[in-house]
């Protein structure tokens, strides 16, 4: 969904050639390149946002409610969830909060850690997220706004990136089987 208005020249390429102007020449095109990466997330979190609204979700609370339902039980201890999510332990809480008074999860304590609360998805937790799935897959997932090469493409350069700069590691290559 492009923005009601919009500009009638990219304010990137402009504070590009303001860069080179001022002598940055070898900053401009990293900063072109992250400025762009951070105004097309944007971008793509209000089409998100706009899609799970009528659901009462978030992206976080959505992407919680996802991977409870995806597990076998529908239920993590929260730090897995955080560590699998890959938020901060107070954003873990401050979602499941939410989603707790909405009584779309419930919290119990581990049964073997004493340290540990378990985050489980309730049956109007399933609910929700088994219609606003379909929803976010039709209006933003399916249709990225970018081909189909250049998508294939962005994942491997995002994935390259972000595994150097450390947000995962490459899993060992599975034994040929005998």
């Amino acid at each position: 969904m492009p923005p009601a208005n919009p500009l009638s020249s990219d304010p990137i390429a402009e504070a590009k050639r303001q860069w080179l102007s001022h002598g940055w020449s070898q900053a401009a095109d990293g900063m072109a390149a992250v400025t762009s990466l951070m105004r097309a997330q944007q971008l793509m979190l209000g089409r998100v946002e706009s899609t799970l609204k009528p659901f009462g979700l978030s992206f976080a609370r959505f992407e919680m409610l996802t991977l409870l339902s995806f597990t076998k039980d529908g239920q993590l201890p929260m730090a897995s969830a955080g560590a699998r999510l890959q938020v901060h332990p107070t954003s873990v809480t401050n979602t499941v909060d939410r989603l707790e008074r909405d009584g779309l999860v419930t919290r119990s304590a581990h049964p073997t850690d004493g340290r540990a609360t378990i985050v489980t998805i309730t049956p109007a937790g399933r609910e929700i997220v088994s219609g606003a799935s379909p929803a976010l897959n039709a209006a933003v997932f399916e249709q990225p706004g970018i081909s189909e090469q250049d998508l294939t493409e962005l994942v491997r350069i995002l994935a390259r990136f972000r595994r150097q700069a450390g947000d995962f590691i490459d899993p060992p290559t599975p034994p040929d089987p005998l």
